[in-house]
């Protein structure tokens, strides 16, 4: 699963590394070094003519659903099995997004009673963008609630000795097709969420202070 991700590039780089044409205002976008489920995070989604960056709420929330708390639960979809759930289904073909990132989060356990932060990134310490779902949900009290998830794939070798999934890092030509709302195939959508290239990627052991959210500075990303 990915539970944890961080995002601190510098906004200009993020607009430049997406393509963005329109985007929320500078002063709503802060940089963060723990981003846990529940909160609104910035995402990318393309309305036919636009890159457009807003924010989502992470944890995707089902049209259907009675209660938002069905949303703790979806901060992750399965690659594999899309096209077979009713709550990824549809936003398959018609709601894709991507969610900008500089690193995520994963505990890797040494044995039986113990777990250890590890933080995974790309080589080049390049922005990178995760693939991603989302929703629209209307509260009892008529209010608009945006929602989303992060799709996961099978572990590359670097990952599968830390964790048995791993989040969908998208490659740049794979992001724009991804965004493409023309793109409907299931199939080939599908095709786009592999594991990421072991090569371009490493990994560290970090301090255990990233285990709780109200943790969020630098210090976090320091190899412990």
């Amino acid at each position: 699963m990915c539970g944890r991700f961080t995002l601190f590039s510098e906004f200009d780089d993020i607009i430049k590394n997406f393509s963005i044409d329109k985007f929320l205002p500078e002063d709503e976008y802060q940089p963060s070094y723990n981003i846990a489920p529940s909160q609104n995070i910035l995402t990318v989604i393309n309305d036919g003519s636009n890159n457009r960056l807003g924010k989502l709420r992470w944890g995707l929330i089902p049209p259907w659903a009675k209660d938002k708390k069905i949303g703790y639960k979806m901060i992750n979809a399965r690659s594999e099995t899309l096209t077979e759930k009713p709550s990824f289904r549809k936003p398959l073909i018609n709601k894709r997004c991507i969610i900008p990132a500089d690193s995520f989060y994963e505990w890797k356990r040494l044995d039986p009673k113990t777990k250890v932060p590890m933080r995974i990134k790309l080589k080049s310490s390049n922005l990178f963008a995760f693939a991603g779902l989302y929703e629209k949900w209307n509260t009892q009290d008529g209010n608009t609630l945006f929602t989303c998830t992060i799709i996961t794939t099978k572990p590359n070798e670097l990952m599968e000795d830390i964790h048995d999934r791993m989040p969908v890092i998208l490659t740049q030509g794979s992001e724009k097709e991804w965004l493409n709302p023309k793109n409907s195939d299931t199939d080939y959508l599908k095709s786009l969420l592999k594991p990421y290239a072991t090569h371009d990627m490493e990994a560290y052991q970090v301090s255990s202070l990233v285990n709780s959210p109200k943790n969020n500075s630098p210090e976090l990303i320091q190899s412990h």
